[in-house]
C-alpha cells in the first residue's frame, strides 16, 4: 500500500510517511514469515530452507535496484513511473501469499495470552538468549553495508557506480547462502559460526587496509561470503531453539535486538567514518572478534544451540 504513495508524493513529507508505512510493513511481516519458513520446513532441512529465503531475498536485493536503474535509463529518469512499476511485485507477493501459501495445521489452542509476560518468556531457553547475544554482537560488527559504498568513494569510484558495490556483495550473499544453509543441516553450527566470524574479521580488516580497486573488490567478497555463512545459520538456530507456539516472539525478539544495537552504533560509526573510514572497519573486526572469543569460550552453549 506504500508503493502508490511515492509515486503520487509531491513533497518531502508524504515520501517520508511512505517510507515509515513501509517499514513498519517490514517490522511486521519479518518475524512471522521466519516462523512460517520454520513450522512448514522439516526440522533436518532448515538450514537448507532458511539458506534459501535468503538467496532469493538477496536476489530481489540486487536484482529490484538493477531493474530501476534500467527502466530510469530507459524512460528518461521518469521516477514515478518506476514507483508504479514497482508496486506489480508487491500485489504478486499478496497474491501467492493468499493462494499458495499455507499453514500446517495445528490443534485448538486454549485461550491465548500475551506472549511477552514474564512466565512466558521463561520459556525460551538459555541456548535461544545466547543466540540473541551473539546476534547482537554480529550486529556491532556487521554495520551498514552504506560504508562499503563510503570506502568505495575513498577510493575514487564514480557515484554513478556506487550501486555496482552492493549488487556485488549481494551476488556473492545470493550465491552462498543456500549452500551454505544447506551445509548447516549436516555440520556443526559452532564451526559455521566461526568460520562467519574468521571471514568477517578478514573482510574489515581488508577494507581498512587500502582504497586500492582490487583491495577493495577482495573485500566486498569477503563480506558477502560472510553473511551468506551466518545470516541463514542465525535464523535457523532461533527456529531449533524457540518453542513452537513462541517461535514468532522469537524472532520478533531477536529482530528487536538487533535493530536496537544497530541504532545505538551507526551515529557514532557515521561521526568517526567522516574522519577515518577505517577505524570503522576496525571497530567491526573488533566486535566479530568478541563474538569468536564468546563462541570459542562458550562452545557447550553454542552445542546446545544447534541441537535445542
Amino acid at each position: 500500500m506504500s508503493k502508490p504513495l511515492f509515486a503520487l508524493a509531491t513533497g518531502p513529507g508524504l515520501v517520508l510517511g511512505a517510507r515509515l508505512i513501509d517499514r513498519v510493513g517490514k517490522g511486521i511481516r519479518g518475524a512471522p514469515r521466519d516462523a512460517l519458513v520454520a513450522d512448514i520446513a522439516p526440522p533436518e532441512m532448515r538450514g537448507a530452507a532458511f539458506g534459501l529465503r535468503q538467496s532469493l531475498d538477496t536476489v530481489g536485493a540486487f536484482v529490484g535496484p538493477l531493474l530501476a536503474m534500467g527502466l530510469m535509463l530507459l524512460w528518461a529518469n521518469d521516477f514515478r513511473a518506476v514507483f508504479w512499476v514497482a508496486i506489480v511485485p508487491g500485489l504478486l507477493s499478496v497474491a501467492l501469499l493468499l493462494f499458495g501459501v499455507r499453514e500446517p495445521e495445528r490443534a485448538p489452542q486454549a485461550k491465548r495470552t500475551n506472549p511477552l509476560k514474564r512466565e512466558n518468556m521463561r520459556l525460551l531457553s538459555s541456548a535461544y538468549w545466547w543466540v540473541v547475544g551473539i546476534g547482537a554482537l554480529f550486529t556491532l560488527a556487521r554495520f551498514s553495508e552504506a560504508f562499503l559504498v563510503l570506502r568505495t568513494l575513498d577510493g575514487g569510484l564514480a557515484i554513478a557506480l556506487t550501486p555496482l558495490v552492493l549488487v556485488g556483495m549481494n551476488v556473492v550473499y545470493a550465491l552462498t547462502a543456500y549452500p551454505f544453509g544447506k551445509l548447516s543441516d549436516g555440520v556443526s553450527h559452532t564451526l559455521l559460526l566461526g568460520i562467519g566470524l574468521v571471514v568477517l574479521i578478514a573482510a574489515d580488516l581488508v577494507l581498512a587496509s587500502s582504497t586500492h580497486g582490487a583491495v577493495l573488490a577482495a573485500g566486498i567478497v569477503l563480506w558477502g561470503l560472510h553473511m551468506g555463512i551466518t545470516q541463514g545459520l542465525l535464523a535457523r538456530m532461533v527456529a531449533d531453539c524457540a518453542p513452537t507456539e513462541l517461535r514468532g516472539t522469537a524472532y520478533g525478539f531477536f529482530n528487536l535486538v538487533g535493530l536496537a544495537m544497530l541504532a545505538g552504533q551507526r551515529s557514532g560509526r557515521l561521526a568517526v567514518g567522516a574522519a577515518r573510514r577505517e577505524w570503522t572497519f576496525i571497530a567491526g573486526a573488533g566486535f566479530a572478534l568478541l563474538a569468536l572469543l564468546a563462541i570459542l569460550l562458550r562452545p557447550d552453549a553454542a552445542a546446545q544451540a544447534g541441537a535445542a
